[in-house]
């Protein structure tokens, strides 16, 4: 194969500062952390939520959920510490695991958005178009730890892996399936968009955009899995996150189901960010008169003839101006 076709690894995965070692890994999770943060309390604000409420949740998610990433990375994996126990604390070395992550941070948003009573549904939906940009952002820094790629390849796009860093059964090959690049592509291009579209269209009820986001991600999970080499364990030759995957899928297409079934329709507030005005003029009309048309209305004095408001029988829907958005910066 010629190599000048494949993808290339970087040779340095650290960015060295005087005494300082930074991780190009530990860097690129939190800049997704970021992203994934500021993309969702955005969302949840446009679905009439309190942003500082989610930046409290969300704080809370993300710490619980590292530890419970890293716990099941470490549980799974346990051989990898048999010389140095220490490193389970390295996380910036690589070695998180994403459904163990996404579980416990979820259970931490479920109990803080319950006690406080609280909308889980637009919180979830929030959190639909963040998490995935926060996850093909991550994936980044598996390239430049040269970990979680798949089996070998020999086609130009093929990811050329290290020596030292391949698989022993595979120490022969010097081109790999570059499935980080494969999860960054479906998060990024194609599961982000989908529900951004659908979302526009009004396709989805309140809830389902999360759901959604569930299946896609396990599907592309799914065969990614087929694929790695880093697994330690496999029953039908699916490993233990195939196994989680098909769970996923299967939950998060019963989710959507149910929501749309459901039907409840989202309630938008203010200027558009991540959806368009389109959807909201559907929604509005799906739902008739907004609570702030039937208030307008309510108040309105009728006249001796009956007035318009009489006689039309409905308020002028105004649309929220830039003035009444809720400050985001």
């Amino acid at each position: 194969m010629n190599l000048l076709a494949a993808i290339p690894s970087p040779s340095e995965n650290v960015l060295e500062i005087g005494p300082l070692t930074i991780y190009f890994y530990g860097i690129l999770i939190a800049v997704g952390v970021i992203v994934a943060i500021v993309v969702s309390r955005k969302r949840y604000v446009r679905f009439g939520g309190d942003g500082e409420f989610f930046e409290k949740v969300a704080i809370w998610a993300v710490v619980i959920g590292f530890l419970g990433a890293r716990a099941a990375y470490v549980l799974t994996h346990s051989g990898n510490f048999t010389e140095r126990p220490y490193a389970v604390f390295f996380i910036w070395e690589g070695g998180l695991a994403l459904y163990g992550g996404l579980l416990f941070g979820a259970l931490t948003v479920i109990y803080m958005v319950h006690k406080a009573n609280a909308d889980l549904f637009s919180f979830g939906d929030a959190t639909a178009i963040g998490i995935p940009l926060a996850q093909a952002i991550g994936r980044l820094g598996n390239y430049f730890n040269q970990e979680l790629f798949g089996t070998p390849l020999d086609l130009p796009w093929g990811l050329e892996i290290d020596p030292a860093n391949r698989p022993p059964q595979y120490a022969d090959f010097a081109t790999f399936h570059p499935t980080f690049l494969y999860e960054l592509v479906w998060n990024a291009f194609i599961l982000v968009p989908v529900i951004l579209w659908l979302e526009k269209r009004g396709k989805l009820a309140k809830g389902a955009s999360f759901g959604l986001y569930v299946a896609m991600y396990a599907f592309i999970r799914f065969w990614m899995e087929l694929l790695r080499t880093d697994t330690t364990f496999r029953l039908f030759g699916i490993s233990r996150n195939g196994w989680v995957s098909m769970l996923a899928f299967a939950g998060g297409i019963a989710w959507v189901y149910w929501t749309q079934k459901r039907g409840e329709k989202r309630t938008l507030v203010g200027k558009p960010f991540f959806l368009s005005p389109q959807a909201e003029t559907e929604e509005e009309d799906d739902r008739g008169q907004t609570s702030d048309d039937r208030q307008e209305a309510a108040e309105e004095p009728s006249t001796d003839d009956g007035g318009d408001a009489a006689t039309d029988g409905q308020a002028t829907s105004v649309l929220p101006t830039d003035a009444d958005d809720v400050n985001d910066d």
